[in-house]
């Protein structure tokens, strides 16, 4: 991919979607990982750092270094941030979090921070800035309703080895850059140690089957990706598809609600 060009067009996205509702700037869950330090860096390049706000959302058992990690991306690109502890709010619904619970606690914890953002946004008149790439919603390994909501996602298009690329033109600290992505949901977890594949592997697969539309098995096998993890990500891809589309609605036979409506011949 060309990185420069790549940059700019979602730079200008940034700016034309801010510019579109008149709203007054951006805010975005900072999680001390690679996803939203790019998007913030992209936004602050876009729109200018007076216009974006950073929100830290620490659990009680989030890594330390997540926080240090969303404060020094802070400090770096001169945005006004705050600090939202969410352990009172997921505590008070789960007060004891035992392993067969963690997921779904992961879940919730999600939801909570996304609540926070637009809750914030609405009383700063702001849009949320999302922070999803395109290996993820491929693979649906997002929260519906959490981590996945947001008003505009300027990195939906990039996979994860293309984020790595473009934080790092974008000068994102390298303590960001060289930590194992995690969503940080339980103590050691790990992006990749969930799926059970690397991003590596995921990305020539997903660029594959998705942009070059092979589905042979031999051709992709000579990747060089073994075959388990093939069948793996194209498990996620299929039973996850209903993340990436609306609620299904039953058809009526009516017309489709358009996005915009002008009248014609208005006084």
């Amino acid at each position: 991919m060309n990185i420069d060009q790549s940059i700019t067009l979602i730079k200008n996205f940034i700016a034309e979607q801010l510019q579109a509702t008149g709203l007054t700037g951006y805010v975005i869950g900072l999680s001390g990982g690679i996803d939203s330090a790019l998007s913030a860096s992209l936004a602050v390049a876009a729109v200018g750092p007076e216009r974006v706000l950073g929100i830290i959302m620490p659990y009680q058992s989030s890594a330390p270094n997540s926080q240090t990690d969303a404060k020094k991306l802070v400090q770096k690109l001169a945005i006004d941030h705050r600090i939202v502890d969410i352990s009172p709010m997921i505590d008070a619904y789960y007060p004891e979090i035992t392993h067969d619970l963690r997921l779904r606690a992961g879940n919730k914890m999600a939801r909570e921070r996304m609540s926070i953002l637009f809750d914030i946004a609405h009383e700063l008149n702001c849009l949320v800035l999302g922070t999803g790439n395109r290996t993820e919603i491929c693979l649906g390994y997002t929260t519906l309703h959490g981590d996945a909501a947001c008003s505009i996602n300027p990195i939906g298009e990039l996979y994860k080895t293309e984020v790595r690329l473009l934080a790092h033109k974008m000068g994102v600290p390298e303590s960001i850059l060289t930590k194992p992505p995690s969503a940080d949901l339980w103590t050691d977890q790990t992006d990749e140690g969930e799926i059970g594949v690397t991003y590596d592997d995921i990305d020539t697969i997903l660029r594959k089957i998705i942009d070059d539309q092979v589905t042979s098995m031999p051709s992709l096998l000579e990747t060089g990706v073994r075959e388990e993890h093939i069948k793996r990500v194209v498990g996620l891809l299929n039973r996850n598809a209903f993340k990436r589309n609306l609620p299904p609605e039953a058809s009526l036979g009516r017309a489709s609600i358009p996005n915009h409506v002008t009248l014609d011949g208005s006084l």
